[in-house]
């Protein structure tokens, strides 16, 4: 089965810029114990839960101990401990989800997603389309595919119920990728005496290189969330007084300890209009092409620095894939 066949398409979600209040509001409306965080293009860039509302330090964990373990499945109501932690309202989604986000598409089997899952230690992931949400797979998904296609299901005690339904899901799977020829009834025979086949080889081989080229698509999608939710926040942030002066502040240390040059700002080139194009190929009008931040930095010097003797420059750092990465704007002192 692929995640299209149990997904849940009806996906809650809110922006970067929801409030707490807000988001506590969704997951009692909806009767569930996280939600997406996505930006204008629909686009995961991170997830909200109810341990991210509360806090995760000691104290929280401590607070909320009896009511977390008598919480058994998505679905069920939050605790009044849940919505009375709710302080500091004045936070919103993106100072307090976790990112970057695990995705998968579509035709991802289920027995990825439960690998998934474990290996990230997460309780559900955002399926998309074309990078952009179009449903959600949770463990409660997956605890119901395994059910229905069980010939003989037997109905687990209420009390455990999710940690016996994953525990029956991790062996299921297991078992589907490795299954075990069962020895005729009194035989004793060593498994290191069963003879080995190419074929099985080159099947370990597969899906290994599969493993791999799948945690190499995660890394680079994580990635790519992690960026454009940097470049949002550099598109709204804006320098103030205090932080330019502590800026100034460090180019005179580095100065001081015979540095030519300091880095006032490293930001991904989708930052720039162009893509970093005009940087990487020093035109005259790279600095048309800022935004956010890091225009911001270059009206600063222009006003400032500038009529002082400093160059402002920047630089590409890396090119990942062949195309810019991560620039550098640069003010100078050097000759």
């Amino acid at each position: 089965m692929k995640a299209r066949d149990v997904m849940t398409c009806d996906v809650a979600s809110v922006r970067p810029d929801a409030p707490r209040r807000v988001i506590a509001q969704v997951l009692i409306d909806r009767g569930i114990s996280a939600v997406p965080v996505v930006d204008e293009n629909s686009v995961p860039i991170g997830m909200v839960s109810e341990g991210d509302l509360i806090g995760r330090g000691d104290s929280d964990r401590e607070a909320r101990r009896d009511w977390w373990l008598t919480l058994l499945a998505e679905g069920e109501a939050l605790s009044p401990e849940f919505i009375a932690g709710l302080r500091n309202p004045e936070r919103v989604a993106r100072d307090i989800m976790s990112a970057p986000i695990v995705t998968v598409d579509e035709e991802t089997d289920l027995s990825k997603i439960a690998e998934l899952l474990v290996a990230h230690r997460i309780k559900r992931v955002p399926v998309v389309r074309d990078g952009r949400i179009v449903g959600i797979v949770s463990r409660a998904d997956l605890v119901r595919a395994f059910s229905q296609e069980r010939s003989s299901p037997v109905a687990a005690p209420r009390e455990g119920f999710l940690a016996h339904a994953l525990n029956e899901l991790d062996e299921h799977f297991t078992h589907r990728r490795h299954p075990v020829a069962q020895a005729p009834a009194g035989a004793h025979r060593d498994p290191h005496d069963i003879a080995p086949s190419a074929t099985d080889f080159r099947n370990l081989a597969a899906d290994h290189d599969n493993r791999e080229r799948q945690h190499r698509e995660d890394t680079r999608r994580a990635a790519a969330v992690e960026r454009r939710r940097k470049v949002a926040d550099l598109i709204d942030h804006h320098i103030s007084e205090e932080s330019w002066r502590i800026l100034v502040h460090q180019a005179r240390e580095a100065a001081e300890h015979g540095q030519k040059e300091f880095m006032l700002l490293r930001f991904p080139s989708q930052l720039c209009s162009d893509g970093g194009r005009a940087i990487n190929v020093i035109e005259p009008a790279w600095p048309d092409t800022l935004r956010g931040e890091a225009q911001e930095l270059y009206r600063r010097w222009e006003r400032d620095l500038k009529p002082q003797g400093f160059r402002l420059a920047a630089r590409v750092l890396e090119f990942p894939g062949g195309l810019p990465g991560d620039i550098a704007l640069l003010l100078v002192w050097g000759k």
